[in-house]
């Protein structure tokens, strides 16, 4: 059963909300032209496995663990992200979560979930439960400014009176991202971007094709967690090193990496040490970006 709050504690609740979606990771994305990605590979499309590989990392009950509110009445988003849409989405990436050995696993799943947790937090630093128990709470950004439609781009136009705001775990925005999305995984992103925050499957799969793609300069941040990233002279000369930091470079380094003590960076770290905590593994090295160079 849902709990009952004070109208103010829901005003604290929405406004702590609404500043992260604002200041996560859709800001960003004006840069990262999707027209020059590296072909996807590795992704597969395969079934069969999905649920016992990334079942057997977290369960149903320890998803419930992590996100203990995130079927609140409070949390729009109660109801949508399903551990079965989970599990589901899981199969059409079948390398993820299934690189490396059991240590490594975990602690890209606990990352994955770190990262979009951050993405759709509901939580404040006094929430019930703590501030990190409030992921996926949200399923689109709460009154996106603009519309993220970069009309410069030829490739993927964008759709009169259609809006490509933040949507879904990762909160996947702007045309040039929704486009090439949605041809990877079988929909219309561009006229039907809508899609991405009212099927639960759907938008899973569309965070972790952007966990699992990598575009340059940027690895993809599947290939960072589980030691397949290998730094340039450019990312040696950035201090790009490996580990769930650059997962948030990769994510909205523009905005959150090159400084120290940024509120949102500490947001990603708090939930992925709560994460990995639960999921008994440790969270490895380099886990803000605070001394790293943006990619852009």
């Amino acid at each position: 059963m849902a709990r009952r709050v004070l109208p103010a504690i829901v005003l604290a609740f929405t406004l702590a909300a609404s500043s992260f979606l604002s200041n996560a990771g859709v800001a960003e994305a004006a840069w990262w032209r999707w027209d020059r990605l590296f072909p996807i590979c590795g992704h597969g499309h395969g079934h069969g496995d999905g649920h016992s590989r990334v079942a057997s990392i977290v369960t149903e009950d320890v998803y419930r663990s992590f996100f203990k509110h995130k079927d609140d009445a409070e949390c729009p988003a109660h109801g949508f992200y399903s551990y079965t849409a989970f599990l589901r989405a899981a199969e059409r990436f079948p390398k993820f979560g299934a690189d490396g050995d059991q240590a490594t696993r975990k602690r890209e799943v606990a990352a994955f979930l770190a990262q979009i947790s951050h993405e759709t937090t509901g939580g404040w630093a006094t929430a019930p439960d703590g501030p990190f128990a409030w992921g996926l709470c949200f399923k689109e950004e709460i009154n996106p400014p603009i519309n993220y439609c970069d009309a410069n781009n030829t490739q993927w136009r964008c759709v009169p009176g259609k809006s490509y705001h933040g949507r879904g775990p990762i909160q996947l925005s702007w045309n040039f991202n929704y486009g090439p999305a949605g041809k990877a995984l079988g929909f219309d992103g561009l006229n039907n971007p809508e899609l991405v925050a009212s099927d639960p499957e759907v938008s899973f799969k569309a965070a972790l094709w952007f966990w699992m793609t990598p575009r340059a300069p940027k690895p993809s941040c599947h290939g960072v967690m589980v030691g397949r990233y290998r730094p340039s002279a450019a990312d040696a000369a950035a201090n790009r090193t490996a580990g769930f930091g650059l997962t948030t470079n990769i994510i909205n380094g523009g905005l959150e990496c090159g400084r120290d003590d940024v509120p949102q960076v500490n947001d990603r770290i708090g939930f992925f040490r709560r994460y990995c905590g639960l999921l008994g593994v440790d969270v490895g090295p380099n886990l803000d970006c605070a001394h790293q160079q943006p990619y852009s």
